[in-house]
């Protein structure tokens, strides 16, 4: 690729940015798109009117201001600590790569560009030279100035190993100082128990309540079955989408017909009609619903898995550490999730079914990485025209443009790319939600590992490497050859990269800003929907931008010392993501969950895999450009990495695990004397109540069959 592609590549998606900005300072001041922009505001009660004035059409950026001076611990306060983490990653990743940055930019790509073994760089023709004249690939082999790049490596390395120790310990510190200063929460007191035997003596909730009791029998409070609720839950979906359609009817006075496909009425009919025909289905569907209810109740509809709550907090820790029972693959306990964070449709009753499920989503996870390949494979070909030329002869004249040219190879393949990515964290947390995880924030985590490493070998390994799965594969796994493959493979996709950060990383940036698909979808419902008296602002989807951010940080530590160009375009996405997403958790976002900061280990284990990658890379670059002890030299660099991160898994890794018994005592010792805790255990035996049991009442019908079954 040349310099001009990349330049246009830069052009367009600079454009992009600017237009999304200039148009999201407008939109986001029209009343009639708050609920795309200040969700979270209004379901806090903000105001849904705005007096007209001119000031609403013309772009303003005070919106920057405002998030810029957002402080952490209004973040922290507002957000919860996940938030905090996320937005301590983008400043974590800020301060590595401009330190990485100032190495790059002023040492060593002038270091690259003195090299000539490729060629000299053209000053006069400057948009036509090769961006490979950049890298490390134009130092000479055996040169000196090899040293250079020697010791960036070892600086970058030491440099990120410091910031990793001090964010782990800075989050860690948080995360327990955030448990001492919280008020008694429902699921510090809660494990949830599954793979429950069955016996035809006794009930599930008998067995629970026997079991425990004579395990802890001056600790234990109560428990919960958990019901069989999927149909209950289906039917539910389905009233409430009714009760929608009818709002939306009685609220559009403008269209007096409605076509009806399928029904008795006919295919046109009534407004009135059409509202009677509906509210008749939803009084049904609510019938159904409390019939439904009401066998849940039966014993038969007893899942094996139950919530157990005991009277400290310390208590329902040992509950979960020590093994109740003498078989394994029964009563099986783990930490309760928060009652609103309960992802209800698990359906991990069993310790068979909940590893059945693990296998098919692992089977599931190969097979979707197999057919992703197939944009790659696209991406691959237009980044090499010649190529290109010789599959589709008939696109000769048109690549003989040279705008067409420059706009094929430096903006269409990450074009592609990107809008092929977007399917993958629905599709990652379709899968994990049936793995048997008990809530969201479990899913959303499980989630983002897998975005991110699906990321990590279909973008990058799946680039670098070309061929087929199995070649990839027999390439990663050939350690002796690992390094001299990614020495060659690595450099030569450079300019790929680096458009890729800027096409990705610029506009999915300021897309998330403009809320591109909000937006239409408002557009379209407006017309038909009134006003709603209650709002739900949207959760930060942390399994989406969490894996994003990290690959990039994957591309910069990996390509810092062998194409520092990277650099300067990595830190514009940083600074734009570091007031983007702080504008979002202001306006936008509201925390649905708290994990208290567990998503860092996911950070840091990326963090550090990224930096052996680049080592591994460093070893191979130096043996392939005949600088031996350089080689030798940068060897022992991913052993002390290594063991960096043994040490800070030892040191940290098991605060984000569980509390440690010295807090939990500490906290059950000053719950002791304070008589708000009767009244908080009397609650606890009700929060973890299926949804899909509480009675609901959208017909207007007042026919004693509506009242509900269960109480």
């Amino acid at each position: 690729m040349i310099v001009s592609a990349l330049l246009t590549s830069v052009g367009i998606n600079t454009a992009l940015c600017v237009l999304f900005f200039t148009l999201y300072s407008i939109l986001r001041k029209q009343p009639s798109n708050y609920k795309v922009y200040i969700p979270r505001l209004l379901a806090e009660g903000a105001s849904r009117t705005t007096p007209f004035n001119l000031k609403l059409l013309i772009p303003s950026p005070d919106w920057v201001a405002k998030a810029w001076s957002l402080t952490e611990e209004q973040l922290f306060s507002s957000s919860g600590l996940d938030a905090l983490v996320f937005m301590r990653l983008i400043t974590f990743s800020l301060k590595i790569f401009a330190f990485a940055g100032v190495i790059g930019i002023f040492v060593l790509l002038p270091v690259n560009c003195w090299g000539n073994q490729l060629q000299d760089i053209d000053i006069l023709d400057f948009p036509g030279n090769s961006l490979d004249v950049f890298t490390i690939s134009n130092v000479n082999s055996g040169s000196n100035w090899l040293w250079v790049h020697f010791f960036a490596v070892y600086a970058v390395s030491a440099f990120t190993c410091f910031q990793l120790h001090h964010e782990y310990k800075y989050i860690a510190s948080k995360r327990i100082s955030y448990f001492y200063s919280s008020k008694p929460q429902p699921h510090q007191f809660t494990v949830l128990v599954h793979s429950i035997p069955t016996s035809l003596s006794c009930s599930i909730s008998d067995s629970v309540e026997r079991f425990f009791k004579e395990l802890y029998p001056s600790t234990y409070l109560s428990h919960v079955v958990i019901r069989r609720t999927n149909k209950i839950q289906a039917l539910m979906s389905k009233s409430k989408n009714l009760y929608k359609r009818i709002a939306q009817l009685r609220a559009n006075r403008t269209q007096q017909k409605y076509k009806h496909g399928g029904g008795v009425l006919g295919l046109f009919e009534s407004k009135d009609s059409l509202i009677d025909h509906y509210g008749k289905k939803l009084e049904d569907i609510e019938e159904d619903v409390r019939l439904k209810q009401a066998e849940a109740s039966l014993i038969a509809e007893e899942a094996r898995a139950a919530f157990v709550f005991f009277k400290s907090r310390y208590a329902a820790a040992t509950a979960f550490h020590l093994q109740p029972s003498v078989n394994p693959t029964q009563w099986i306990t783990e930490p309760a999730p928060q009652p609103h964070d309960v992802y209800w449709p698990f359906f991990s009753e069993s310790f068979m079914k909940q590893w059945i499920s693990k296998l098919v989503v692992i089977v599931v996870c190969i097979l979707f990485t197999i057919l992703f390949l197939i944009p790659v494979v696209i991406v691959q070909g237009l980044t090499n025209l010649k190529q290109l030329e010789v599959l589709f002869p008939f696109l000769k004249s048109i690549l003989a443009v040279k705008f067409v040219t420059q706009v094929i190879t430096g903006y269409l393949p990450s074009l592609i790319l990107q809008m092929s990515l977007k399917l993958v964290p629905p599709v990652m947390g379709f899968l994990s939600s049936i793995q048997g995880y008990i809530s969201h924030s479990d899913i959303e985590m499980s989630a983002s590992k897998k975005v991110q490493w699906f990321t990590v070998w279909n973008v990058f390994f799946a680039t670098v490497f070309s061929g087929s799965v199995f070649h990839q594969v027999y390439i990663i796994l050939d350690l002796k050859e690992i390094t001299g493959q990614l020495a060659v493979a690595v450099p030569a996709q450079a300019s790929f990269f680096i458009t890729y950060v800027a096409t990705t990383g610029w506009t999915s940036v300021s897309s998330e800003l403009f809320q591109i698909i909000p937006l239409i979808v408002s557009l379209i419902k407006t017309p038909f929907t009134k006003q709603e008296s209650e709002f739900e602002a949207p959760s930060m989807a942390y399994h989406r931008d969490l894996p994003r951010i990290l690959f990039f940080g994957l591309l910069g530590i990996s390509y810092f010392f062998l194409a520092p160009l990277i650099l300067p375009f990595l830190l514009v996405y940083l600074c734009l993501a570091y007031i983007i997403y702080r504008n979002q958790f202001i306006n936008v976002y509201t925390a649905k969950y708290e994990t208290g900061g567990r998503f860092w280990p996911i950070v840091h284990d990326s963090m550090i895999f990224s930096l052996v990658l680049m080592q591994l890379i460093a070893v191979g670059s130096f043996a392939l450009k005949k600088l031996s002890p350089a080689s030798t030299w940068t060897l022992p660099l991913p052993v002390l990495t290594l063991t960096f991160n043994y040490y800070c898994r030892r040191r940290f890794l098991p605060i984000f695990t569980a509390y440690s018994a010295e807090s939990l005592i500490t906290k059950d010792r000053e719950d002791e004397n304070d008589s708000a805790m009767t009244e908080f255990y009397r609650q606890l035996l009700s929060v973890y109540k299926d949804p899909a049991l509480f009675p609901i009442q959208h017909s207007s019908s007042s026919d004693s069959l509506v009242s509900p079954l269960l109480s």
